[in-house]
């Protein structure tokens, strides 16, 4: 059997064994996947746990999706890494070959695909605000750029972490012809047709971390999280004239792309995000 895992801190929430199952099924691929709580500090030896453990009983394993908060402790172990992950030095999907560790980070393509495909919000030519400059917004900045906004904002509590991100991304900026900022979260300047929460505040239930007054009327706000994690910044958004959204179908989006990494098959995404909604909501 081939195995593939979660591997994280919290994971106990996570809804990818239910997704990647059903692409499974979908699709026709033989596969197990599961949830693996991990001590933060320990990914390494978690990683090699999880190998171990499958060979001893005779199966594979070939990969994991890595959440938080071991994004960059993933990039560090990969003895081969994809461009894109490069440029966010942060990782979300690891696939086992015999050459050794291959990184990538398909957070961005799952955003964007969600964004303009399930949300129908083309990107290009807009303003964007990417709150956060943590491994979440590391591993989205570069294919929002690609997207062809036409300025994009980083807003972080620690400016200076905003700016070190920006300064990684400049010359993909530069080549997009984007305007590309960095602000702490408390001085920016305007407002945005899209603004994407990719900090922690909604996962420890803090008050949403700008002002209301980045949202123009009408604009697309999404929360990275989803379920009752996100219901603050949607409640936030909705009370102040945006459009709000989940990140749900992000989700979706962003384990069908690891999923055809892993298997090279595209899974039918739009209706698995249908049939987990409809799940949850019945819940």
């Amino acid at each position: 059997m081939d195995l593939y895992c979660v591997m994280g801190n919290p994971v106990e929430h996570s809804r990818s064994p239910w997704i990647h199952a059903r692409f499974a099924e979908l699709t026709g691929q033989r596969l197990a996947y599961e949830r693996r709580l991990l001590p933060v500090g320990a990914f390494a030896q978690g990683v090699d746990d999880f190998r171990r453990e499958a060979a001893a009983r005779g199966d594979a394993a070939r990969g994991c999706n890595v959440t938080v908060p071991f994004k960059f402790d993933a990039a560090a172990i990969a003895q081969h890494t994809s461009a894109r992950a490069a440029l966010a030095q942060a990782v979300n999907t690891l696939r086992f070959e015999d050459d050794g560790i291959h990184a990538d980070n398909t957070d961005g393509a799952g955003l964007v695909r969600d964004i303009e495909r399930n949300a129908q919000v083309p990107l290009a030519g807009r303003e964007v605000l990417l709150l956060g400059a943590g491994g979440a917004a590391a591993g989205v900045l570069g294919p929002l750029l690609e997207a062809g906004v036409a300025r994009l904002a980083v807003a972080n509590r620690t400016e200076r972490r905003a700016v070190a991100l920006v300064q990684r991304h400049a010359a993909l900026a530069l080549r997009q012809g984007a305007a590309l900022e960095a602000w702490a979260q408390d001085a920016v300047p305007g407002a945005f047709d899209v603004v994407v929460n990719a900090t922690a505040s909604s996962l420890a239930g803090d008050a949403v971390p700008v002002a209301a007054r980045v949202l123009r009327e009408g604009a697309l706000a999404i929360d990275m999280m989803y379920g009752p994690a996100a219901a603050g910044f949607m409640a936030w958004a909705q009370a102040h004239g945006a459009v709000p959204r989940d990140g749900l179908g992000m989700l979706v989006e962003q384990a069908a792309e690891s999923f055809a990494i892993w298997r090279g098959v595209q899974p039918p995404s739009a209706q698995v995000l249908a049939e987990l909604r409809a799940r949850l909501a019945s819940a």
